[in-house]
């Protein structure tokens, strides 16, 4: 009857346990996205000193030169590509995986202005303006947003990857979902608002339209709900372990009681 017992005790702690984080892999990712990311700025330091651009944020900041914008969109999606398919190396569940992939483009995008600024000396501050992407139209906002979001993917990566309960695979609801994909609608059209009111007078104005303005509160708005995931995600994941630990106490406290 003891060993049945003790067999139940420990059955009890396999269902509560928690995957031990594996910083190792954490760091590889983030690595490999390091990594990516000197080639990133290093070929965009390249372009921009042929174009002399190395500040975006000038008249005529997007000209046409030769061919380089029909090898330019397919290396920006190639990119995107090789981030998700580290982290789909990288993780052994889907949502680890999703985990990964969003630490890889997070931490790219970070090391993207770092190394820019020590190649180039650009960008001069976090307010700068910068082209931050062509698809389907070019992206302006000053590099202080996509930092802010990289480190919200970063944040929900880390726990989406790191920490995985045996008992249950952690994720949060529709409805978190659903506000994320709202706060990430919105936070596109704040980087393309300017291009979008351009787009009726044709290609040439896209391409020279210089942004003035940025709407701050409508970006806070789009990052507070960017952020579900990151909240729901931090608050099952304490939940999950508070439970843990207090049924592995109980269990402890039971067993002891009976072995007295």
């Amino acid at each position: 009857m003891v060993e049945n017992i003790r067999s139940g005790f420990s059955a009890g702690k396999m269902k509560t346990a928690i995957h031990k984080p594996d910083w190792n892999r954490w760091w590889l990712v983030v690595t490999y996205a390091a990594a990516m990311a000197w080639v990133e700025s290093a070929v965009v330091f390249y372009l921009r000193s042929m174009m002399h651009r190395i500040e975006p944020y000038q008249a005529y900041p997007l000209p046409v030169i030769g061919g380089f914008a029909s090898a330019e969109l397919p290396r920006e999606f190639a990119t995107l590509v090789m981030l998700f398919a580290v982290g789909a190396l990288a993780g052994r569940t889907w949502r680890a995986r999703l985990g990964y992939s969003a630490i890889a483009f997070g931490a790219w995008d970070i090391f993207y202005y770092v190394f820019l600024k020590i190649i180039c000396g650009w960008p001069h501050s976090l307010l700068d303006w910068d082209v931050l992407f062509l698809l389907p139209l070019p992206w302006w906002g000053p590099v202080l947003a996509p930092v802010l979001i990289s480190l919200l993917l970063i944040c929900w990566g880390t726990l989406a990857s790191q920490f995985e309960s045996v008992r249950s695979v952690l994720a949060p609801g529709r409805y978190v979902w659903l506000l994320s994909v709202a706060g990430a609608t919105l936070a596109l059209y704040v980087f393309m608002a300017d291009e979008l009111a351009a787009s009726p007078r044709g290609m040439d104005a896209i391409r020279t339209i210089l942004p003035v303005t940025f709407d701050w509160p409508l970006f806070s708005l789009a990052l507070m709900l960017i952020s579900a995931p990151v909240v729901a995600t931090g608050w099952e994941i304490w939940s999950q372990r508070n439970a843990s630990i207090a049924a592995q106490t109980a269990e402890e406290s039971n067993h002891s009681q009976f072995s007295a």
